[in-house]
């Protein structure tokens, strides 16, 4: 649950101990899940000492991960992002066009989720590992809303076709029922709940239609409007609610 944030003032509360796992999450190093595998590895200690999974910590405790110290973030990180086309949503450096190069925000942050490096639009980052955990869990169905041009006029069965569910051979699954509606000759809007890996595209192809432009517009509520390409704001504290609400079902 995420129900210790402080909405008024935008930080955490400070409590007395925190989980091993959490504190870690919290720092912005990664999520709980992936701090639980650096702890079982041996990679993690408290106070100069092999960690424990489990174990509790207070903000005294010098937490090391690999040797480097790890501390707890008490400001609640979400920024809304309106990505270009060609920038990649992944933390590794060795990625020159990486959204957090391209961001050069001073506090470390991460996206959450993908949108894959040639799409363009709403895509949502923060130092909270349960904000990311608790977005990407498909089976909460959380609606991502695209406009998507095509190559060719689009018909009503393949409006049809996409509300119902395709079958994607590359990966043996079926989509989910959606929404999709036209809106001009060669443009549709289509709101998903599943994650697949670039699972529109995927679609269009299934159906002989290739994806000339594929634009985000929405995610949870959380809406694009008119921020610019490129651009990033801070969400607002009506946004921060609507997240950890939806997220916290």
């Amino acid at each position: 649950m995420i129900s210790f944030y402080n909405f008024n003032h935008n930080m955490l509360y400070v409590t007395e101990k925190f989980r091993l796992n959490k504190f870690i999450a919290d720092s912005g190093y990664c999520s709980r899940r992936k701090a639980d595998i650096l702890i079982d590895a041996g990679r993690v200690t408290v106070d100069e000492k092999p960690a424990e999974k489990g174990v509790k910590v207070t903000l005294n405790n010098i937490v090391r991960i690999d040797g480097q110290v790890v501390t707890r973030d008490e400001e609640l990180i979400i920024l809304i992002f309106n990505k270009p086309p060609g920038i990649t949503c992944t933390t590794l450096k060795s990625d020159s066009s990486n959204v957090i190069q391209f961001l050069n925000y001073p506090k470390r942050i991460y996206p959450v989720g993908r949108l894959d490096k040639y799409s363009e639009g709403l895509l949502i980052l923060t130092n909270k590992g349960d904000i990311v955990n608790g977005i990407m869990r498909s089976r909460y169905n959380h609606e991502k809303e695209y406009l998507v041009t095509v190559d060719r006029p689009i018909t009503d069965n393949f409006i049809k076709k996409m509300t119902t569910g395709i079958y994607l051979s590359e990966l043996k699954v079926t989509t989910k029922p959606c929404f999709a509606e036209k809106i001009a000759r060669n443009k549709f809007k289509i709101v998903i709940t599943q994650g697949l890996n670039r699972q529109i595209r995927r679609m269009c192809e299934q159906l002989d239609f290739r994806v000339m432009k594929l634009k985000r517009t929405r995610v949870l509520d959380i809406e694009l409007k008119d921020l610019p390409v490129g651009k990033y704001r801070k969400a607002t504290q009506e946004e921060i609610n609507s997240i950890i609400a939806q997220i916290n079902q």
